[in-house]
């Protein structure tokens, strides 16, 4: 199988397109007129997460940003990147070609919770302590 991982501003080749387009929503909205071509939305979203860029930054040749970005968020809304990642990683589980990487930084790891703000001299004083009365208070 040939990498689904595009390279800076490299576009999908016809390859992965071909793996792609099938499990993408028809390009006529419910409402207004045809949608900008799949595939450049697809390059444009690969561009932005691959350098890091913001989105105001976007290259012209990928159009204009807002729509690319309006487009990545409904298709994470309706589900269509979920079927897309599912359907890929089993069509690659299926022909034994899938790898896991995996990466964990401190954003996700929680540190103990005797790490956090311990105090480096000692216990705090406490509160004095108290004795119940022997008596109970009459009034």
């Amino acid at each position: 199988m040939d990498q689904l991982v595009v390279g800076l501003g490299v576009p999908l080749t016809d390859a992965q397109w071909a793996r792609i387009e099938p499990l993408l929503p028809d390009r006529t909205p419910k409402r207004g007129g045809r949608w900008r071509d799949h595939r450049e939305v697809i390059d444009a979203i690969a561009f932005k997460f691959q350098t890091g860029t913001q989105w105001v930054h976007l290259p012209e040749k990928y159009g204009n940003w807002r729509g690319v970005y309006n487009r990545l968020r409904m298709w994470a809304i309706d589900g269509t990147w979920e079927r897309v990642f599912t359907a890929l990683g089993a069509q690659a589980d299926a022909e034994e070609d899938l790898s896991w990487a995996v990466s964990v930084d401190s954003t996700i790891v929680r540190a103990h919770q005797h790490a956090a703000g311990a105090r480096k001299k000692g216990p705090r004083p406490g509160s004095r302590a108290t004795t119940p009365s022997a008596a109970p208070v009459v009034d």
